[in-house]
This record gives structure tokens, C-alpha cells and sequence, in this order.
């Protein structure tokens, strides 16, 4: 078990900071957990690191769908997330990106459920369509759709501030 965990906790933990903004070793150690458990539900036709990000993925999902998550407050995730990016422009500048990228994390959050899970893969983990198909158990078709219906949501949304940054 060791071998697994040091295998794929980077991953894992990039996964857990992806959808939950911010790192959870509860989160962690559940993976772990169900990994272990369901050792012998793996099937070797498939890599072993996607079999455990998928785990990883449905934890995930589960706990942003909990009363636990839902009580919690997202102003402080986004500001943890915002604040672990490091910038090297004048303060004005940085604080300006840090307001337009708290406005962009907002709006992620806000998108559908299943949006958000696709837009999360392919923009910030940098899966392909066919890993993300593999890993929601949706046709790739669904997943580029999703993708797209995301995008055009994401853009008139934050239309605003393509208006700001040309001035």
C-alpha cells in the first residue's frame, strides 16, 4: 500500500485541490481507504493511476455535494487559492489579478455541477476528452459538449472583464 501511496499522492492531492480549492488530508486518506478496500474490483485492462484518480474524483463530488462542504464558506477557499499564487507585478496589478481571478473561481463555482467537473479536468488537470469520458462514465460527445456549454457560459458571464483588460 505504501507503494501505491507514493506512487499517485501528488495526484491525488492536485485532484482534491482542484475540485475542493483547497488541500484536505481527510479527503486524502478516504481515497486511500476505498482504494485499499476495493484492491480487488481493479481491472488491469486499465492504468491503475486513472482507476485511483477516479476514486479520487468521486470523493471529491461526494464531499462537494455534502452538508458539511455546503456549510462552509467559499470566500475563504477562493482566497487560499488566490493567495497560493505568486505574482511578480507591482501591488496594484497583483491586486487587480487577484480580484479578477476571484471573480473567475466564482463564476467556476457557480457553473452546473457537471459543468464545472469538466471544465476542472480539461482546463486545470489537463485531461483529454477520452480520460475525462473514462473517468465520469459519459460519452465523449457529453464531455465536449459540456465543455463547450461551460465556455459560452463562462464567457458572457465574465464578458466584463475582456472590456476592463483592453482599457
Amino acid at each position: 500500500m505504501k507503494d501505491i501511496i507514493n506512487k499517485n499522492k501528488q495526484k491525488i492531492r492536485q485532484i482534491i485541490k482542484k475540485f475542493t480549492g483547497t488541500q484536505n488530508e481527510d479527503l486524502e486518506q478516504e481515497v486511500y481507504i476505498k482504494t485499499f478496500l476495493h484492491l480487488d474490483k481493479y481491472k488491469e485492462q486499465n492504468k491503475f493511476s486513472q482507476w485511483i484518480c477516479t476514486i479520487a474524483a468521486n470523493i471529491c463530488r461526494d464531499y462537494l455535494k455534502s452538508s458539511y462542504f455546503r456549510n462552509q464558506s467559499i470566500s475563504t477557499r477562493d482566497d487560499n487559492v488566490i493567495n497560493s499564487i505568486k505574482s511578480k507585478q507591482n501591488p496594484e496589478k497583483e491586486l487587480t489579478n487577484k480580484e479578477r481571478q476571484k471573480i473567475i473561481l466564482k463564476e467556476i463555482n457557480a457553473l452546473p455541477k457537471k459543468m464545472k467537473e469538466v471544465i476542472i479536468l480539461y482546463e486545470f488537470e489537463d485531461y483529454s476528452y477520452e480520460k475525462i469520458s473514462q473517468i465520469l462514465k459519459v460519452p465523449q460527445g457529453t464531455v465536449k459538449s459540456r465543455i463547450n456549454n461551460a465556455r459560452k457560459i463562462l464567457k458572457e458571464k465574465l464578458s466584463f472583464l475582456m472590456t476592463e483588460e483592453k482599457s
